[in-house]
């Protein structure tokens, strides 16, 4: 059984956001089969959130106060971070979700370190705001981290950009709504009588909340009686606030203030009523967080008055009827839905439809996902030795990691300096300790193996593109060698025909797509923009792909092509040379000359934040002279975006040839028909199943798996386009 610590820089005798995400991240963890212990900041004085917890099975909730782990008041970062740890110490858990950028910051250099799954909220939310200390804290606590769990894909996009170290880390988890039992929504129908409005949460400046004890009397100015109902106790105390607020719940015309409740009664105290507030302040329109109030009233069936930005509009539509920035947008929408019920039941039902997404059921299958990733099921008793070996493990990342993970296997790691640089006396300790090695590169490294290799060891070598025009492969002692992965079927063909090896030594496992990463909600627009990852050399034919966009701009202006790449100038090894030199600047002197490309050209900064870049992309282009694989097309895939490619050898082994074009003019009228028929949904949709089928990370991850144990898989269904491995030949 997975054992899960819960810790949320949280005071769960108040009800707020942070104390409902603390009660839902465990009820999640424990309904997706782990052992959960709840760790409290705060001594207890009320039991109306912790009291339903402590009822739930698989849960034990722990007050440190009460074990005499701390002293009376709540715990700060680094005495939580202490107590933490020596709770970690007494029976080690397998992961601790942490939630506040202070106390992960204190876990991060400790013994939980690479267990870490850190909740980010309370992280700067806009680049004005992002120093370098802050970069500094979460670049730590991301490299500590196994998964950064972030409310939003706002919040993800944001961060991945700002922090690289967070991509491939960070993976959605949005707030969870639970009903209680036995908790009725509201029933449908526009409101009859009073318009009952309700707000329940905390009570502070940035939440207007004394700005909405004003509504009832302005409303009734306008004929509409309302009363507004408040619940909730806690009160920030800033000069000038706290005074004047208190006063307004307990006196203020329309005001009827329910004191704190547990959760299920302020629940139900806004299923009773007509319209839930959430309207804040213009500064917070910003925010990348997603407020658990709002979606907890939508479940009720109850609409939500709230500020209109880019994250609302996109749960709720832009034509909403309850956005409001000001306090009289506020009076006019309530007033427009007061007395029309027709336009009360749509917004009820908009934000019925927006919390569905967000239910205890969806939170579950997200999380049990997340822990079967992490913590695969073992294929045997004991655990295999196994040694990955290589200069640059840049291209083995994910599988390393799921090796790693894995109960029945132990990874011990042969991190080569360079190419042809190792310590020899480490990988001959290595080399006899290990059951199974796996070369990345066939380069020195597998020269070394395939000449020191043990009696009843097996040895994978990896053969990539750059190593079968070197002299390497020749020299290979290929009977010391089980097997050779190939990534596309065309180069393991290659591979045959110029080293002569025997067919059954080769076998292609194609690279790996982290589909469930790339997975994200495109944004408006995305049907009209071309991508293109990496223009750098000249073979990857930048120039062709400037032909596809001057086509399409000649019909539709509104096609735009975003390039995410280093320049070819950053390449040193590039720009010395005078025929690649003389290809870019006449490219770049096209862009800027050309009227038809006239501002439909966008550079943007080369990084690991491409499954975020991905989001405004709706096709995905391949014009090169040459690829071994062409991993671009098939992230874009996985994204939600079309692939589109020139036919450059061995394409059709690798993609679907619905997708290869015989001409940049071809490629650009596919486009053109895709979009202006109606197609783009569908066809994006066909794209991204194909790429899950054949180069889903789980799906590769399976097949290096079974390689591993040496258990005999079936030729592997290897690409979209249906092309099959057979002894190392490609079936078509």
């Amino acid at each position: 059984m997975t054992r899960a610590l819960v810790y949320g820089d949280v005071d769960l005798n108040l009800i707020d956001g942070s104390a409902i995400w603390a009660q839902g991240m465990v009820q999640t963890l424990a309904r997706a089969g782990c052992d959960v212990t709840l760790v409290l900041k705060a001594p207890v004085r009320t039991g109306r959130l912790v009291d339903p917890l402590r009822a739930l099975p698989r849960v034990t909730v722990l007050s440190p106060h009460e074990e005499g782990l701390t002293g009376e008041g709540p715990m700060r970062p680094a005495e939580a971070a202490a107590v933490i740890g020596r709770i970690d110490a007494q029976r080690p858990f397998d992961l601790a979700v942490v939630r506040g950028r202070a106390l992960a910051g204190q876990l991060a250099a400790g013994p939980l370190k690479g267990r870490l799954w850190t909740y980010l909220t309370d992280v700067p939310q806009s680049a004005a705001e992002f120093d370098g200390k802050s970069k500094g804290d979460l670049r730590r606590i991301a490299d500590a981290s196994r998964m950064l769990l972030c409310q939003t894909e706002e919040l993800r996009g944001f961060l991945e950009a700002a922090v690289p170290a967070t991509a491939g880390k960070s993976v959605l988890f949005p707030p969870v709504v639970v009903l209680p039992d036995g908790l009725e929504p509201r029933a449908a129908g526009a409101p009859s009588g009073k318009l009952r409005l309700v707000y329940t949460g905390k009570f502070a400046p940035r939440w207007n909340t004394l700005e909405m004890t004003r509504l009832p009397a302005l409303l009734r100015a306008r004929g509409v009686d309302a009363e507004l109902h408040m619940v909730g106790d806690k009160i920030h105390q800033e000069a000038g606030f706290a005074a004047p607020m208190k006063t307004a719940l307990e006196n203020g015309d329309g005001v009827v203030w329910h004191g704190g409740h547990p959760r299920a009664e302020a629940m139900r105290l806004t299923a009773s009523g007509d319209v839930a507030l959430s309207w804040r302040d213009l500064t917070m329109d910003t925010s990348l967080e997603l407020s658990t109030k709002v979606l907890e009233s939508g479940s009720l069936g109850v609409p939500v008055v709230l500020n209109r930005n880019p994250m609302h509009e996109r749960l709720f539509g832009e034509d909403y009827p309850l956005f409001a920035s000001s306090e009289s947008d506020v009076v006019d929408a309530l007033t427009l839905i007061g007395k029309n019920p027709e336009l009360y039941e749509q917004a009820a039902e908009r934000c019925r439809a927006a919390a569905a997404d967000y239910s205890l059921d969806a939170a579950v299958r997200r999380m049990r996902g997340y822990l079967e990733a992490t913590f695969p099921e073992p294929r045997r008793e004991g655990k295999l030795k196994v040694v990955v070996a290589g200069h640059d493990l840049k291209f083995f990342t994910k599988l390393l990691d799921h090796l790693r993970d894995r109960p029945d296997m132990e990874v011990r790691l042969d991190k080569w300096p360079a190419l042809k640089t190792h310590d020899p006396e480490r990988s001959l300790e290595l080399v006899q300790w290990a059951d199974v090695v796996i070369c990345e590169w066939c380069g020195p490294n597998a020269l070394w193996y395939a000449r020191n290799k043990q009696p009843g060891q097996k040895l994978l070598v990896r053969l990539h593109r750059f190593e079968l025009y070197s002299g390497w492969p020749m020299k290979l002692d290929i009977d010391a060698v089980d097997k050779v992965v190939c990534v596309s079927p065309h180069y393991a063909d290659l591979t045959l025909q110029m080293t002569g090896w025997p067919a059954h030594k080769v076998q292609v496992i194609p690279n790996w797509v982290d589909d469930e990463q790339f997975d994200r909600v495109k944004l408006p627009g995305a049907k009209h923009h071309l991508g293109i990852i990496g223009i750098a050399p000249s073979r990857k034919r930048f120039d062709l792909a400037l032909d596809v966009l001057e086509e399409l701009r000649r019909e539709d202006p509104r096609y735009t092509l975003f390039v995410k790449s280093k320049l070819p100038w950053e390449y040193w090894w590039i720009w010395e040379r005078p025929e690649e030199r003389e290809h870019y600047e006449e490219v770049f002197r096209r862009v800027r000359r050309s009227r038809a490309l006239a501002g439909g050209v966008v550079f943007d900064a080369y990084g690991r934040d491409v499954p975020a870049w991905l989001r405004r992309i709706g096709f995905v282009l391949s014009t090169s002279d040459d690829e071994s694989f062409h991993l671009a097309p098939a992230e874009g895939m996985a994204s939600g975006a079309i692939p589109a490619l020139l036919p450059w050898p061995g394409a059709d082994t690798v993609y679907d040839t619905r997708w290869i074009h015989r001409t940049p003019r071809d490629m650009a009228e596919a486009i053109a028909a895709t979009v202006s028929g109606g197609r783009w949904e569908d066809e994006r949709e066909f794209a991204r199943a194909q790429v899950r089928t054949s180069y889903g990370l789980r799906v590769v991850e399976d097949a290096w798996v079974d390689l591993v144990f040496g258990i005999h898989s079936a030729n592997m269904e290897l690409s979209p386009g249906g092309a099959r491995i057979s002894g190392g030949k490609a079936d078509h």
